[in-house]
């Protein structure tokens, strides 16, 4: 074979139908990821790490066949929209949110590009889907728990702190589920013969502001609110809960981890795992609109007694027993 008709058929093969099939079978799909956590964040980075395992566990491998584009916002409303649209710029193929302010952008910035959520109290009630069974349009995801779990943090709270009157209930007034966590807890906290008061921030000097307000009278506790700006924010909350000697429940593990009293909710490294089934079918070609909402199935109570003693508690011996996790 001569030079020139060597070259020809290589160029012929080239453009073979299998090696056609082949070159798309290497495109590498973009998966954008808007984090509303802090890139340094300990927990950000343990969700990450299970949603990885995730996709890899289903044929997915960073730098191969799948690039994710990580976005961290840290709870700023501003920030996630700003991430957001440059997500859209980069042309993600999914985007997955772990926030509702985070999903709250990606929904603003686009009807098209399937959008899979994490983390998202009643994603129907907020305005995010449709249904939870048939979520229509391009979202849809895993919610972390429902609005009704208040009932539950304010239960336990009186079990571990029988003296509790008054309950200051904290999160981001412009988190999405702010309006409807103040109507649930005013309405279950007559049951439980607790006064509630709302503690709203956009900062975290309202935080200890309205912290160290609360704490002036006497049998009060802390319920802090799942909410991305109280995990940005945590350690300032629970050194303040703990300086002024308040017995304080909070949604996530984590917090307990980090010297919170004591914990209860979903587990939120699991709900990223299971979230990579619903990337792995989005860049498949499933329509996301199709696939119901699935809800946390993995619940944590944790207890760290090593704070329980220096705010002077005693921690009843049911919760102890049925507590997942005891820090000592």
């Amino acid at each position: 074979m001569r030079r020139r008709e060597f070259f020809a058929f290589l160029s012929g093969a080239a453009m073979s139908p299998l090696a056609a099939k082949a070159q798309q079978t290497l495109t590498i799909k973009r998966v954008g990821i808007l984090m509303g956590l802090a890139e340094g964040d300990s927990e950000a980075q343990a969700r990450l790490a299970a949603f990885r395992k995730g996709l890899e566990e289903l044929g997915w491998t960073e730098g191969a066949n799948i690039e994710l584009d990580y976005h961290y916002g840290a709870g700023g409303v501003a920030r996630s929209r700003e991430l957001a649209a440059e997500v859209i710029r980069k042309k993600a193929d999914v985007i997955i949110t772990n926030s509702p302010t985070a999903l709250a952008a990606a929904k603003e910035a686009t009807q098209t590009i399937p959008v899979v959520f994490v983390q998202v109290a009643d994603p129907v009630s907020d305005g995010f889907v449709a249904s939870l069974a048939k979520p229509g349009a391009n979202i849809t995801g895993f919610a972390i728990s429902e609005h009704t779990m208040t009932g539950k943090w304010l239960e336990v709270l009186r079990e571990i702190a029988p003296l509790t009157t008054r309950v200051g209930f904290i999160q981001h007034t412009e988190h999405p589920s702010w309006p409807r966590y103040n109507k649930v807890i005013q309405e279950a906290a007559p049951s439980f013969g607790i006064a509630v008061f709302p503690l709203g921030v956009r900062s975290p000097a309202d935080v200890e502001v309205g912290i160290n307000d609360f704490s002036r009278q006497p049998n009060g506790a802390l319920l802090v609110l799942p909410d991305t700006f109280n995990t940005v924010n945590r350690k300032i909350i629970i050194g303040l809960a703990n300086q002024q000697k308040m017995p304080a429940i909070y949604p996530s593990r984590f917090y307990a981890t980090d010297g919170g009293l004591i914990s209860y909710g979903g587990d939120l490294v699991d709900l990223l795992r299971r979230a990579a089934s619903y990337v792995n079918l989005a860049l498949r070609g499933a329509n996301v609109g199709d696939l119901p909402v699935q809800q946390a199935t993995k619940f944590e109570l944790a207890v760290n007694l090593k704070t329980a003693k220096a705010l002077d508690l005693t921690i009843p011996a049911h919760p102890l027993a049925r507590a997942d996790e005891v820090i000592e």
